[in-house]
Protein backbone atom coordinates (compact mmCIF):
# COMPACT_ATOMS: atom_id res chain seq x y z
CA UNK A 1 0.00 0.00 0.00
CA UNK A 2 1.50 3.17 -0.90
CA UNK A 3 2.46 5.73 2.53
CA UNK A 4 1.40 8.88 0.02
CA UNK A 5 -2.26 10.01 -0.79
CA UNK A 6 -3.54 9.12 -4.00
CA UNK A 7 -7.04 9.61 -5.95
CA UNK A 8 -8.47 8.13 -8.60
CA UNK A 9 -8.14 11.90 -10.33
CA UNK A 10 -4.23 11.97 -9.18
CA UNK A 11 -3.65 8.67 -10.49
CA UNK A 12 -5.68 9.25 -14.04
CA UNK A 13 -3.42 12.55 -14.53
CA UNK A 14 -0.42 10.82 -13.88
CA UNK A 15 -1.22 8.17 -16.34
CA UNK A 16 -2.20 10.84 -18.42
CA UNK A 17 1.00 12.97 -17.86
CA UNK A 18 3.16 9.99 -18.91
CA UNK A 19 1.41 9.24 -21.51
CA UNK A 20 1.46 12.61 -23.49
CA UNK A 21 5.43 12.63 -22.78
CA UNK A 22 5.75 8.93 -24.16
CA UNK A 23 5.71 10.14 -28.09
CA UNK A 24 8.84 8.02 -29.25
CA UNK A 25 10.58 8.35 -26.23
CA UNK A 26 12.40 5.62 -23.49
CA UNK A 27 9.64 3.20 -22.60
CA UNK A 28 12.28 2.83 -19.06
CA UNK A 29 11.63 6.77 -18.46
CA UNK A 30 8.43 6.58 -18.93
CA UNK A 31 7.15 4.27 -16.86
CA UNK A 32 9.38 6.17 -13.98
CA UNK A 33 7.30 9.21 -14.65
CA UNK A 34 3.98 7.05 -14.77
CA UNK A 35 5.01 5.53 -11.44
CA UNK A 36 6.23 8.39 -9.38
CA UNK A 37 3.94 10.82 -7.63
CA UNK A 38 4.93 14.48 -8.83
CA UNK A 39 2.19 15.61 -6.00
CA UNK A 40 4.14 13.98 -3.39
CA UNK A 41 7.49 16.07 -4.56
CA UNK A 42 5.53 19.18 -5.40
CA UNK A 43 2.93 19.27 -2.44
CA UNK A 44 2.94 23.53 -2.89
CA UNK A 45 3.97 25.62 -6.16
CA UNK A 46 3.67 29.14 -5.92
CA UNK A 47 1.83 31.37 -8.68
CA UNK A 48 1.79 34.49 -9.97
CA UNK A 49 -1.36 36.77 -10.09
CA UNK A 50 -1.84 39.77 -12.12
CA UNK A 51 -0.35 42.42 -9.07
CA UNK A 52 2.63 39.90 -9.02
CA UNK A 53 2.10 38.99 -5.99
CA UNK A 54 3.24 35.30 -5.20
CA UNK A 55 0.36 33.38 -4.14
CA UNK A 56 0.66 29.33 -2.71
CA UNK A 57 -1.44 26.41 -4.28
CA UNK A 58 -1.44 22.68 -2.66
CA UNK A 59 -3.19 19.70 -2.30
CA UNK A 60 -7.31 20.02 -2.34
CA UNK A 61 -6.40 23.87 -4.21
CA UNK A 62 -8.47 24.29 -7.58
CA UNK A 63 -6.04 23.62 -10.41
CA UNK A 64 -3.68 22.20 -7.74
CA UNK A 65 -3.27 18.65 -9.07
CA UNK A 66 -3.37 19.51 -13.02
CA UNK A 67 -0.67 21.92 -12.87
CA UNK A 68 1.37 19.38 -11.17
CA UNK A 69 0.29 16.93 -13.74
CA UNK A 70 1.18 19.48 -16.29
CA UNK A 71 4.42 20.03 -18.41
CA UNK A 72 5.46 22.80 -16.68
CA UNK A 73 8.43 23.77 -14.48
CA UNK A 74 6.77 25.03 -11.22
CA UNK A 75 7.91 27.66 -8.22
CA UNK A 76 8.85 25.28 -4.84
CA UNK A 77 10.18 27.92 -2.50
CA UNK A 78 11.17 31.47 -1.88
CA UNK A 79 13.25 33.70 0.07
CA UNK A 80 12.37 36.43 2.35
CA UNK A 81 12.16 38.76 -0.66
CA UNK A 82 10.36 36.48 -2.79
CA UNK A 83 12.61 35.71 -4.96
CA UNK A 84 12.44 32.29 -6.26
CA UNK A 85 15.04 29.59 -4.98
CA UNK A 86 13.98 26.22 -6.30
CA UNK A 87 11.64 24.59 -8.67
CA UNK A 88 10.28 21.66 -10.13
CA UNK A 89 11.70 21.27 -13.60
CA UNK A 90 9.42 20.99 -16.63
CA UNK A 91 8.84 17.57 -17.06
CA UNK A 92 9.48 16.95 -20.67
CA UNK A 93 13.21 18.84 -19.78
CA UNK A 94 13.43 16.75 -17.51
CA UNK A 95 12.65 13.74 -19.81
CA UNK A 96 15.05 14.99 -22.83
CA UNK A 97 18.21 15.66 -20.10
CA UNK A 98 17.18 11.72 -18.77
CA UNK A 99 17.21 10.31 -21.87
CA UNK A 100 20.64 11.96 -23.07
CA UNK A 101 22.01 10.27 -19.34
CA UNK A 102 22.10 7.14 -21.40
CA UNK A 103 21.56 4.72 -18.39
CA UNK A 104 22.35 1.41 -17.97
CA UNK A 105 21.86 -1.38 -15.04
CA UNK A 106 24.51 -1.10 -12.77
CA UNK A 107 25.51 2.40 -13.66
CA UNK A 108 26.45 5.04 -10.49
CA UNK A 109 24.98 8.18 -10.82
CA UNK A 110 25.41 11.74 -9.22
CA UNK A 111 23.19 14.66 -9.11
CA UNK A 112 24.02 17.78 -8.39
CA UNK A 113 20.76 19.91 -7.19
CA UNK A 114 18.42 17.31 -5.13
CA UNK A 115 15.39 20.16 -5.05
CA UNK A 116 12.26 18.73 -4.35
CA UNK A 117 13.64 15.13 -5.04
CA UNK A 118 11.51 14.34 -7.78
CA UNK A 119 14.53 13.41 -10.05
CA UNK A 120 16.42 12.01 -7.80
CA UNK A 121 12.98 9.71 -7.61
CA UNK A 122 13.22 9.00 -11.44
CA UNK A 123 16.61 7.89 -11.18
CA UNK A 124 15.37 5.65 -7.88
CA UNK A 125 12.96 3.81 -9.86
CA UNK A 126 14.81 3.26 -13.12
CA UNK A 127 18.25 2.38 -11.28
CA UNK A 128 17.62 1.47 -7.78
CA UNK A 129 18.16 3.69 -4.90
CA UNK A 130 22.13 2.13 -3.84
CA UNK A 131 23.15 3.53 -7.18
CA UNK A 132 22.07 7.45 -6.76
CA UNK A 133 23.81 10.33 -4.84
CA UNK A 134 22.42 13.54 -4.55
CA UNK A 135 23.97 16.99 -3.42
CA UNK A 136 21.64 20.28 -2.46
CA UNK A 137 23.40 23.36 -1.08
CA UNK A 138 20.31 23.92 1.09
CA UNK A 139 20.17 21.85 4.25
CA UNK A 140 15.99 22.42 4.44
CA UNK A 141 15.40 21.01 0.71
CA UNK A 142 17.65 17.95 1.49
CA UNK A 143 15.91 17.45 4.85
CA UNK A 144 12.05 17.55 2.46
CA UNK A 145 13.35 15.44 -0.21
CA UNK A 146 14.57 12.71 2.42
CA UNK A 147 11.35 12.77 3.13
CA UNK A 148 9.19 12.69 0.24
CA UNK A 149 11.84 9.98 -1.34
CA UNK A 150 10.97 7.65 1.69
CA UNK A 151 6.90 7.98 1.37
CA UNK A 152 7.67 7.23 -2.28
CA UNK A 153 9.52 3.68 -1.31
CA UNK A 154 13.01 5.51 -1.94
CA UNK A 155 16.15 5.80 0.63
CA UNK A 156 19.01 6.89 -2.06
CA UNK A 157 22.25 8.75 -0.87
CA UNK A 158 21.49 12.43 0.17
CA UNK A 159 23.23 14.88 1.45
CA UNK A 160 23.41 18.93 2.15
CA UNK A 161 26.81 20.92 1.00
CA UNK A 162 28.30 22.16 -2.53
CA UNK A 163 27.57 19.86 -5.47
CA UNK A 164 29.62 21.28 -7.24
CA UNK A 165 32.73 19.54 -4.97
CA UNK A 166 30.36 16.66 -6.28
CA UNK A 167 30.72 13.44 -3.20
CA UNK A 168 34.33 11.38 -3.78
CA UNK A 169 32.95 9.06 -0.41
CA UNK A 170 31.09 7.40 -3.31
CA UNK A 171 32.75 8.49 -6.25
CA UNK A 172 33.26 7.28 -9.37
CA UNK A 173 30.43 8.11 -11.07
CA UNK A 174 29.40 6.29 -14.58
CA UNK A 175 26.96 9.42 -14.80
CA UNK A 176 26.84 12.46 -13.49
CA UNK A 177 23.53 15.27 -14.08
CA UNK A 178 23.16 18.73 -12.92
CA UNK A 179 20.00 20.34 -12.41
CA UNK A 180 20.89 23.56 -11.40
CA UNK A 181 22.10 26.35 -13.98
CA UNK A 182 26.20 26.25 -14.42
CA UNK A 183 28.35 28.36 -16.12
CA UNK A 184 31.01 25.64 -16.46
CA UNK A 185 31.54 22.02 -15.61
CA UNK A 186 33.02 21.69 -11.93
CA UNK A 187 36.52 20.33 -11.78
CA UNK A 188 35.62 18.43 -8.94
CA UNK A 189 32.77 16.67 -10.90
CA UNK A 190 35.42 15.40 -13.71
CA UNK A 191 37.79 14.03 -11.09
CA UNK A 192 35.05 11.90 -9.83
CA UNK A 193 33.98 10.45 -13.15
CA UNK A 194 34.72 7.35 -14.63
CA UNK A 195 36.50 6.55 -17.59
CA UNK A 196 33.88 6.83 -20.32
CA UNK A 197 31.23 8.59 -18.05
CA UNK A 198 28.53 10.82 -19.53
CA UNK A 199 27.61 14.35 -17.74
CA UNK A 200 24.52 16.46 -18.64
CA UNK A 201 24.33 19.79 -17.15
CA UNK A 202 22.56 23.16 -18.15
CA UNK A 203 24.91 25.45 -18.94
CA UNK A 204 23.76 29.33 -20.02
CA UNK A 205 20.75 28.51 -21.77
CA UNK A 206 21.09 25.48 -23.13
CA UNK A 207 22.08 22.00 -21.85
CA UNK A 208 24.97 20.30 -22.87
CA UNK A 209 26.19 16.23 -22.84
CA UNK A 210 29.53 15.89 -22.75
CA UNK A 211 31.36 12.79 -22.10
CA UNK A 212 35.00 11.63 -20.66
CA UNK A 213 37.28 10.99 -22.83
CA UNK A 214 40.55 11.09 -20.44
CA UNK A 215 41.42 12.04 -17.00
CA UNK A 216 40.12 15.48 -17.09
CA UNK A 217 39.55 15.66 -20.92
CA UNK A 218 35.67 15.47 -22.18
CA UNK A 219 34.34 16.24 -25.54
CA UNK A 220 30.09 17.37 -26.04
CA UNK A 221 27.49 19.18 -27.64
CA UNK A 222 24.36 20.97 -26.59
CA UNK A 223 21.01 19.38 -27.23
CA UNK A 224 18.52 20.99 -29.29
CA UNK A 225 16.40 21.67 -26.23
CA UNK A 226 16.15 24.94 -24.90
CA UNK A 227 16.68 25.38 -21.04
CA UNK A 228 16.88 27.58 -18.29
CA UNK A 229 17.65 26.40 -14.40
CA UNK A 230 18.27 28.26 -11.33
CA UNK A 231 21.63 29.02 -11.04
CA UNK A 232 23.24 27.49 -8.28
CA UNK A 233 23.40 29.97 -5.32
CA UNK A 234 25.95 32.50 -5.29
CA UNK A 235 26.01 36.30 -3.24
CA UNK A 236 24.77 38.91 -6.14
CA UNK A 237 25.11 42.56 -6.63
CA UNK A 238 21.76 44.86 -8.00
CA UNK A 239 23.33 46.87 -10.84
CA UNK A 240 23.69 50.36 -10.73
CA UNK A 241 20.93 51.56 -12.64
CA UNK A 242 21.26 55.11 -11.90
CA UNK A 243 25.45 55.30 -13.09
CA UNK A 244 24.65 53.71 -16.11
CA UNK A 245 21.56 56.46 -16.68
CA UNK A 246 24.80 59.11 -16.44
CA UNK A 247 26.67 57.80 -19.63
CA UNK A 248 27.27 59.23 -22.76
CA UNK A 249 24.27 57.50 -25.05
CA UNK A 250 25.18 55.81 -28.30
CA UNK A 251 23.45 54.35 -30.85
CA UNK A 252 22.65 50.46 -31.96
CA UNK A 253 20.78 48.51 -34.82
CA UNK A 254 20.23 45.53 -32.58
CA UNK A 255 16.89 44.64 -30.91
CA UNK A 256 15.92 44.65 -27.20
CA UNK A 257 13.93 41.41 -28.24
CA UNK A 258 17.28 39.76 -29.92
CA UNK A 259 18.70 39.55 -26.32
CA UNK A 260 15.79 37.83 -25.04
CA UNK A 261 15.17 35.82 -28.27
CA UNK A 262 17.28 35.10 -30.79
CA UNK A 263 20.83 35.83 -29.33
CA UNK A 264 20.23 34.47 -25.74
CA UNK A 265 21.16 31.65 -26.03
CA UNK A 266 24.77 32.58 -27.28
CA UNK A 267 24.51 35.44 -25.19
CA UNK A 268 24.77 33.09 -21.67
CA UNK A 269 27.90 31.85 -23.17
CA UNK A 270 29.72 34.69 -23.98
CA UNK A 271 28.64 36.53 -21.03
CA UNK A 272 28.71 33.64 -18.03
CA UNK A 273 26.14 34.66 -15.39
CA UNK A 274 25.07 37.89 -16.87
CA UNK A 275 21.31 38.98 -15.78
CA UNK A 276 19.12 40.95 -17.29
CA UNK A 277 15.44 43.15 -17.18
CA UNK A 278 12.71 44.50 -18.92
CA UNK A 279 11.04 47.77 -18.90
CA UNK A 280 7.04 47.80 -20.26
CA UNK A 281 4.72 49.81 -21.35
CA UNK A 282 1.28 49.62 -20.00
CA UNK A 283 0.77 47.76 -22.81
CA UNK A 284 2.85 45.41 -21.36
CA UNK A 285 5.49 45.83 -24.42
CA UNK A 286 9.02 45.81 -24.09
CA UNK A 287 10.58 49.43 -24.07
CA UNK A 288 14.25 48.53 -22.47
CA UNK A 289 16.10 45.67 -21.97
CA UNK A 290 18.70 46.39 -19.59
CA UNK A 291 21.98 43.58 -18.87
CA UNK A 292 24.36 43.67 -15.65
CA UNK A 293 27.31 41.18 -14.41
CA UNK A 294 28.83 40.46 -11.30
CA UNK A 295 31.71 42.65 -12.38
CA UNK A 296 29.69 45.49 -11.94
CA UNK A 297 29.18 46.29 -15.41
CA UNK A 298 25.80 47.42 -17.28
CA UNK A 299 24.32 48.08 -20.18
CA UNK A 300 20.67 49.47 -21.28
CA UNK A 301 18.78 49.63 -24.41
CA UNK A 302 15.47 50.86 -25.32
CA UNK A 303 13.44 50.21 -28.72
CA UNK A 304 15.01 54.00 -30.05
CA UNK A 305 18.42 52.11 -30.67
CA UNK A 306 19.72 54.11 -27.79
CA UNK A 307 22.49 52.34 -25.85
CA UNK A 308 24.07 53.39 -22.17
CA UNK A 309 26.89 51.01 -20.94
CA UNK A 310 28.99 51.79 -17.49
CA UNK A 311 31.88 49.33 -15.53
CA UNK A 312 34.72 47.21 -16.53
CA UNK A 313 33.22 45.68 -19.86
CA UNK A 314 31.02 46.39 -22.51
CA UNK A 315 27.73 44.28 -22.24
CA UNK A 316 26.29 45.86 -25.63
CA UNK A 317 29.74 45.82 -27.73
CA UNK A 318 29.31 41.84 -26.96
CA UNK A 319 25.94 41.81 -28.03
CA UNK A 320 26.74 43.92 -31.19
CA UNK A 321 29.59 40.97 -31.73
CA UNK A 322 27.08 38.53 -31.34
CA UNK A 323 24.67 40.11 -33.91
CA UNK A 324 27.33 40.04 -36.42
CA UNK A 325 28.27 36.52 -35.87
CA UNK A 326 24.90 34.99 -35.76
CA UNK A 327 22.45 36.17 -38.71
CA UNK A 328 20.12 33.53 -38.60
CA UNK A 329 17.86 30.99 -36.32
CA UNK A 330 20.77 29.43 -33.87
CA UNK A 331 20.15 25.72 -33.47
CA UNK A 332 22.19 24.91 -30.19
CA UNK A 333 23.17 21.38 -31.01
CA UNK A 334 25.33 22.92 -33.61
CA UNK A 335 27.46 24.39 -30.38
CA UNK A 336 30.65 21.99 -29.24
CA UNK A 337 32.05 21.83 -25.53
CA UNK A 338 35.51 20.79 -25.17
CA UNK A 339 36.98 20.50 -21.51
CA UNK A 340 40.72 19.72 -20.56
CA UNK A 341 42.19 20.06 -17.13
CA UNK A 342 43.05 23.95 -18.00
CA UNK A 343 40.31 24.93 -20.03
CA UNK A 344 36.45 24.54 -21.20
CA UNK A 345 35.57 26.06 -24.51
CA UNK A 346 32.26 26.31 -26.36
CA UNK A 347 32.86 26.75 -30.46
CA UNK A 348 30.02 27.17 -32.91
CA UNK A 349 29.66 23.92 -35.78
CA UNK A 350 33.76 23.21 -35.44
CA UNK A 351 36.54 23.40 -33.52
CA UNK A 352 37.81 26.62 -35.93
CA UNK A 353 34.50 28.48 -34.89
CA UNK A 354 33.31 31.45 -32.44
CA UNK A 355 34.18 30.41 -29.57
CA UNK A 356 34.46 31.27 -25.89
CA UNK A 357 36.16 29.98 -23.11
CA UNK A 358 33.75 29.29 -19.56
CA UNK A 359 34.89 30.49 -16.44
CA UNK A 360 35.98 27.18 -14.88
CA UNK A 361 37.24 28.74 -11.31
CA UNK A 362 33.89 30.04 -10.78
CA UNK A 363 30.36 28.85 -11.09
Amino acid sequence: MNSWPDTGTSAALRQKYATDLALDRDGEWLQAFADVPRHVFVPRYFTQGTDTAWQPVSWGDVGYLEAVYADAALTTQLDEQGIPTSSSSQPSVMLAMLEALDVHDGHRVFELGTGTGYNTALLSHRLGEARVTSVDVDPGLVAAAIGRLKQAGHSPTLAAGDGALGYPRRAPYDRIIATAGLHAIPPALLEQAAEGAVIVAPLGYGIVRAQVTAPGHATGRFLPTPAHFMALRAASTAPDLDAVRGENPGRTSVAPRDVLERLKFPLSLALPGYTSCTWKDDHGQVTAVGLWTADGSVATVDTTGTVRQSGPVRLWDSVEELAATFTDNIARDDFLLTITPTRQTVTYRETGGPGWHLPTLSR
